[in-house]
């Protein structure tokens, strides 16, 4: 079975290399991003603060529930690279065909318990009074349509392990144009407001998994092909796809569950701060956006390059990434301090949201360096097959400190700043400790196996 044609990155100039695979992956994280910008954009112009903040308040329950399934896709992203990068076909045959059917699985069942949990959860979350109603209808919805959302995020995670970033671009681009219609039609038009955007959301999802199928299907003869029937889970795979995928899941997890710590504690300050909170994300995620697609473009790499052997052009390939990251995210950080009230108007007009944005914006942006390290080093360890120190060590610094924080400093310092700063503060010490394993961990060995 042959391994068809897309994007070999173990030979040739690093650098382009990598921002070849940057960028539709950026352009592709942008138009994803889209989707609820666009939701927040609609509902706070058309609907109002209370639907904004309904829509927020789901935003960490969402991100924990697909964080779960897109560590298993990262999983399914190494295991591929590297039997495509080793030239292993009918491997790769296997693995994708393992993976399709795992996201099908995994949608079905967060579409049914985050459909029954939903207003528990929220409730759990302190989610306040008068947004309570709309962030449950929302999230309703939103899980209904989990199988096509996991479908389609397992997908590209195949099209990146064989070096392919750019039809999931397209791909999004038509269901991020199909959101906006949507969008426009059912709030402004029909005056549906949060069911409206929910629905809109959940449609385009259903159209890039749509497309990403498509594609997999029609990939006559590459050893990455779909074929319905073969859909199976193959034990080898699946257990490679868990190994790497597992540990990675509970970093998402753990992530999403201090970040739930962080939402309950912003809701204790009322509508105004969760509405302002919600508009800082939407701002902030042209950072978080940026540092991911970086961190893909090194999974892949030092997947890839791992299979093939080249542990010293991997290496390299880091160096290199965490350069072009740090000036990218300085330049990032001094436009959003500069130009934090006309970007924050975009998502809301209400003078008392905009002002405690504004400052949100400026106490945390120019922090964002201190963050690179954890997701350039930890994807390019996973991309080698080791994920789970990354993990723990994220897991303690990360997670960990930000509880211990929020349950003493927070306390006693009762301000959104003093929330805020348990990022800055974690990040630094987690980035330290991660740096300080990849110089003198042994993670960069040669396998007895590929993972």
């Amino acid at each position: 079975m042959r391994l068809g044609q897309t994007g070999d990155i173990t030979q040739g100039v690093i650098w382009k290399q990598l921002l070849a695979f940057f960028f539709p992956l950026w352009f592709g994280t942008f138009f994803q991003q889209l989707y609820n910008t666009v939701d927040t954009v609609v509902v706070g112009r058309f609907v109002g603060k209370t639907a904004l903040a309904a829509v927020g308040s789901t935003g960490v329950i969402v991100n924990l529930t697909v964080g779960i399934f897109t560590g298993l896709a990262a999983g399914a992203v190494v295991v591929i690279a590297q039997r495509y990068g080793a030239r292993m076909g009918e491997d790769v045959h296997k693995s994708v065909h393992t993976a399709m059917l795992l996201s099908i699985l995994m949608g079905a069942f967060f579409m049914i318990v985050g459909f029954l949990l939903t207003p528990w959860a929220l409730r759990a979350m302190n989610t306040t009074e008068d947004a309570l109603p709309g962030a449950i209808l929302y999230l309703r919805v939103y899980f209904l349509g989990m199988i096509p959302n996991l479908v389609y995020n397992m997908g590209t995670a195949v099209l990146r392990a064989v070096g392919d970033s750019r039809r999931p671009l397209y791909f999004l681009m038509a269901a991020s144009l199909c959101n906006i219609v949507l969008d426009l039609l059912l709030v402004v038009v029909f005056h549906l407001g949060v069911l409206g955007v929910a629905i809109a959301t959940v449609a385009s999802q259903l159209l890039s998994a749509v497309l990403v199928v498509l594609s997999l299907t029609r990939a006559e003869g590459a050893s990455f092909q779909l074929f319905p029937r073969s859909l199976t889970i193959h034990p080898q795979p699946f257990q490679a796809i868990l190994r790497v995928g597992v540990p990675t899941a509970l970093q998402s997890v753990m992530y999403s569950s201090s970040n739930l710590f962080i939402q309950a504690a912003i809701n204790f300050f009322g509508t105004d701060a969760v509405a302002a909170w919600t508009a800082y994300g939407k701002m902030d995620v042209i950072f978080w956006m940026t540092i991911t697609a970086m961190s893909q473009s090194v999974t892949t790499f030092a997947g890839q390059n791992y299979g093939a052997g080249k542990y010293d052009r991997l290496k390299k390939g880091v160096r290199v990434s965490i350069g072009m990251s740090a000036i990218i995210t300085l330049a990032l950080s001094a436009i959003m301090v500069l130009f934090a009230r006309p970007i924050l108007t975009i998502f809301t007009p209400d003078h008392d949201v905009l002002e405690i944005g504004v400052s949100m914006v400026r106490f945390l942006a120019p922090s964002y360096i201190t963050y690179i390290l954890i997701e350039l080093l930890s994807g390019a360890i996973r991309g080698a097959g080791k994920s789970l120190v990354p993990t723990l060590i994220t897991i303690f610094g990360v997670c960990g400190l930000r509880l211990l924080w929020l349950f003493t400093m927070v306390p006693v310092y009762h301000t959104i700043n003093m929330v805020a700063a348990s990022y800055p503060i974690t990040w630094s010490v987690t980035s330290i400790a991660l740096l300080l394993y990849y110089c003198f961990g042994k993670w960069l060995t040669p396998p007895k196996e590929i993972v």
